[in-house]
């Protein structure tokens, strides 16, 4: 009698069945499919926080430099001596950081562009309310 249970309990230990790892293979795959595309969306928007991140830095720099020096600048350096740093250059489309700064002619206001990793393209005008949505336009 016990020889017969043995048998059967030996019998019975044989592990997982083919059906049973492709089911989980497939599950795995499922999960994959669905997590992947997040993710990369999720780096999209991060590309796009340190670009905006970087504008609203240098409209800050911008305005310590009217307030020192009486008018706005149109370059990156003078910003830097104001305290303006870059975030990261995998930010930038092509991995180079890049502002382009345009002032009014009348140096009243000014805008700061720049394209983000996602080939957005944001910018902060001063004329117009600050941050602007991607593809939007300077005022002036």
């Amino acid at each position: 009698m016990l020889a017969r249970l043995r048998k059967m309990q030996e019998e019975n230990d044989e592990g997982f069945t083919l059906i049973e790892l492709l089911v989980v293979i497939i599950i795995i795959g499922i999960l994959a499919a669905i997590a992947i595309p997040v993710f990369l969306n999720q780096r999209q928007k991060g590309y796009d926080a340190g670009i905006k991140s970087d504008l609203r830095n240098a409209a800050t720099a911008e305005e310590t430099y009217l307030t020192d020096y009486g008018s706005y600048t149109s370059t990156v350096s003078d910003l830097q001596s104001e305290g303006f740093k870059y975030s990261s250059a995998t930010d930038y489309s092509g991995g180079t950081q890049a502002l382009t700064i345009t002032v009014d002619g009348t140096n009243k206001g000014y805008c700061v562009s720049a394209t983000s990793a996602s080939s957005k393209v944001w910018l902060y005008d001063s004329e117009n309310g600050g941050l602007q949505a991607a593809g939007a336009s300077c005022s002036f």
